[in-house]
């Protein structure tokens, strides 16, 4: 089967999906860290605590008032750090 064609059958499959023509084959969910206490474990102010990150004290606010999510590479960064925190001293020294 060409690339094209498994394109194909995986949006046709989305869209029956979509309007309950049928079912999910599999869900798949990742649990939102906690930024705020990540963070007041590491014992890190906002600041510092972005400037590791690569983002801004305003993302970092969004993400520990819930108002925006991590996504992507920083929620796996940050799912990493809860897992172990020193890790965060690693990150931070670069």
């Amino acid at each position: 089967m060409s690339i094209f064609n498994e394109l194909q059958t995986s949006l046709e499959e989305a869209i029956s999906i979509k309007h309950g023509k049928a079912q999910a084959s599999r869900t798949t969910r990742h649990e939102v860290a906690d930024v705020k206490a990540i963070r007041a474990a590491l014992h890190v102010s906002q600041a510092e605590f972005a400037k590791a990150m690569g983002t801004s004290v305003d993302t970092v606010k969004s993400w520990e008032t819930k108002r925006r999510n991590p996504t992507g590479l920083a929620a796996k960064v940050l799912a990493t750090i809860q897992d172990n925190p020193a890790y965060f001293s690693e990150l931070s020294s670069h």
